[in-house]
């Protein structure tokens, strides 16, 4: 069966990028800009770092701070307000996965008219998005040259997902020199999100060798690099690597798709505005042992990747060495130990469950579930 690989069709990597991706837009003949962004990135001077660069080359800017840390639907509207209001031919996405997903939905709705939550689910648009520049500050969500989308959808109290070809950003950028000295507990989460990403990916039903080879060479480099991220945030070949770590995720995922734990950490994140990152790390280990049972032999081959001698172990042994190896991370990096300590109650279980089950990010999933398992991981995982 042929399959589709999806990729924007440039992508910046390593110090200088975003100087090297101005020329690109220049060249591209883009002259007024909405940057899409958060309040930290604006007070902390990112934000007018890029914009001085964009003016100094004739780019008219015009700022959206207004993103939350799980952009809604609200969020969207406004954006889309500002777009109109000062006739933007491009949108420029600027900070980790919130921004990149909020300026994926205006771009989208820009085009295609309506609101986001009319694209909920695979390919719902009719026409590409405007075009889109991601300038990525953090390693993690690969949200910048993907085609998901998640935007929360404050009526129903759930994450939309949102996974449409024409959501691709036109140009991505990971310069490691905007992540440097980013906090230890978003490095953390960020590098948790892009190691989730790409087991998720080499355990899916719709991988493929380019998929798995992506998401092998993926976990390699986080093992190796992200626990210098987290406790030297100015180290900025751990950074570049953490930087080149996601990106490969974010090409396994965006091609081979997620599972289980991005089905139900997108519950999480709707119903009680928890971070991403932290949800998928928690989850993550549970998951992937309610997958052991189906392919054990790939889940050997994750922990391999991750520095564990597997050559004299059985796949059912291999499986659980991964999984050791997920949690050892996990608390190496100080993610919390369980969902309780995040405030999840256990009363809302089986509403969680039901709307994972209908995530389409867990239709790839190795084996599907039935609302009792997934009920049974989410309470595992407490």
């Amino acid at each position: 069966m042929a399959t589709k690989f999806f990729i924007p069709s440039v992508n910046v990597i390593g110090q200088g990028g975003v100087d090297e991706a101005i020329n690109d837009i220049k060249t591209l003949g883009f002259k007024r800009a909405l940057i899409v962004t958060d309040t930290p990135l604006v007070k902390i001077g990112l934000v007018e770092k890029v914009t001085s660069k964009l003016i100094e080359n004739d780019i008219a800017v015009f700022v959206f701070d207004g993103v939350q840390p799980n952009p809604t639907t609200a969020n969207v509207e406004a954006g889309l307000s500002l777009l109109k209001a000062h006739e933007c031919d491009f949108v420029i996405s600027l900070g980790g996965g919130s921004p990149h997903d909020c300026a994926k939905g205006i771009a989208l709705v820009a085009t295609n008219g309506g609101n986001i939550c009319d694209y909920e689910g695979l390919d719902m648009s009719a026409k590409p998005q405007m075009p889109l520049v991601a300038i990525n500050t953090t390693a993690g969500t690969a949200s910048e040259m993907t085609r998901f989308c998640i935007i929360t959808d404050e009526k129903r109290h759930i994450k939309m997902a949102i996974v449409d070809k024409n959501t691709t950003p036109i140009l991505s950028v990971n310069d490691p020199e905007l992540m440097i000295e980013k906090p230890a507990a978003l490095t953390a989460a960020t590098g948790m999100d892009a190691l989730t990403h790409a087991i998720e990916a080499y355990v899916s039903i719709a991988a493929t060798p380019i998929t798995d080879a992506c998401a092998i060479k993926a976990i390699e480099l986080i093992q190796a690099n992200l626990i210098n991220a987290v406790e030297q945030g100015d180290n900025i070949d751990a950074r570049e690597q953490m930087a080149y770590a996601q990106f490969l995720a974010g090409m396994a995922f965006n091609n081979a798709s997620l599972g289980y734990v991005h089905a139900m950490a997108h519950q999480l994140g709707g119903f009680y505005d928890l971070p991403h990152g932290v949800c998928n790390a928690l989850l993550l280990p549970h998951v992937q042992a309610y997958n052991a049972k189906i392919v054990p032999a790939k889940l050997k081959d994750i922990g391999k990747a991750m520095g564990v001698d597997v050559a004299q172990l059985t796949d059912e042994q291999g499986a659980e060495a991964a999984i050791d190896a997920i949690r050892t991370l996990s608390v190496a990096v100080n993610i919390p130990a369980n969902l309780t300590e995040l405030g999840v109650n256990p009363e809302d279980i089986p509403v969680l469950a039901d709307n994972a089950l209908k995530d389409a990010c867990g239709f790839t999933n190795p084996k599907q579930a039935t609302h009792a398992e997934i009920c049974e991981i989410f309470t595992n995982a407490l």
